[in-house]
């Protein structure tokens, strides 16, 4: 019954950027220069419909591997098949050391998420397996289309989303996480919120800040940043997605992302309880 879910609600297309209401801000370009590093970043003001896009053309045009934030298509794709029992189910550490240590202990899924541990949802995705994973993709309608116009999981289960065999466009990211705050994505109301949940970092009397951060590496070796999610304040939501690619394989993208999103959500009047 939960996979023949999917099939009995609506296909949901992830595309959210119109040629209406967009507002092309080139002011936001210092913040990309300043780290040296290229990419795009849009927000939706849910009230309006009206968007904020610095590079529009790579926003809409160009797609990259989710990397991390593909756990939370993973979390719910694993909770709907009851491969993820709920958000406190623990994965026992495979004794593995790696290099980062949030990794190398059991962990529950709220946890996994919250550190982004790689190993965690690999195992998830090996016990979800890849003719499951495949039905759910083709659902979703994750992911940007290949030249056979059919989004595959070309390469094994546990990594498809890390090297480069899938790929996604940031305004095909932003559409997801809207459709994932209203519950409008074709899992169960309770999976939705319990990733949700998990995305929920800040939290305080003038704003709330929920996101899912990914870094990864493409085919030229360029590093890959992405953050997702949305920020909400005096119970109005807004969506958005940052995306960054730098030449420097050194750069501390897990530092760059946070400090990118946060000045220019600054700059563009949050944190403030005044939006």
């Amino acid at each position: 019954m939960k996979l023949l879910f999917a099939f009995v609600v609506s296909v949901f297309l992830f595309s959210s950027c119109a040629s209406n209401n967009v507002k092309k801000d080139k002011s936001l370009k210092k913040y990309f220069d300043e780290h040296n590093v290229q990419g795009c970043f849009a927000l939706l003001d849910n009230g309006t419909n009206k968007f904020t896009v610095y590079n529009l053309s790579r926003y809409r045009d160009s797609s990259y591997l989710p990397a991390s934030t593909f756990k939370i298509v993973n979390s719910l794709i694993g909770l709907q098949t009851g491969k993820i029992v709920n958000d406190s189910m623990v994965i026992k550490w495979d004794g593995v050391k790696r290099w980062n240590e949030d990794w190398n202990r059991d962990l529950t899924m709220y946890e996994a998420f919250r550190v982004s541990s790689v190993p965690y949802y690999q195992e998830v995705a090996r016990r979800i397996g890849k003719d499951t994973m495949q039905l759910w993709l083709d659902s979703l309608k994750y992911g940007a289309k290949t030249k056979t116009e059919k989004i595959t999981i070309h390469s094994v289960i546990d990594s498809f989303w890390l090297d480069n065999s899938l790929k996604i466009t940031p305004d095909q990211q932003l559409g997801m996480v809207k459709k994932l705050y209203f519950d409008q994505l074709p899992f169960f109301k309770s999976y939705q919120e319990t990733v949700k949940r998990a995305m929920l970092f800040e939290s305080n009397a003038n704003y709330q800040l929920g996101y899912k951060t990914g870094t990864g590496f493409a085919e030229n070796g360029n590093q890959i940043g992405w953050v997702v999610g949305w920020v909400e304040e005096n119970k109005h939501p807004y969506f958005f997605v940052l995306n960054i690619e730098s030449t420097d394989k050194n750069i501390v993208m897990k530092t760059v992302r946070m400090k990118m999103l946060k000045d220019i959500l600054a700059q563009l009047g949050f944190f403030k309880g005044k939006m």
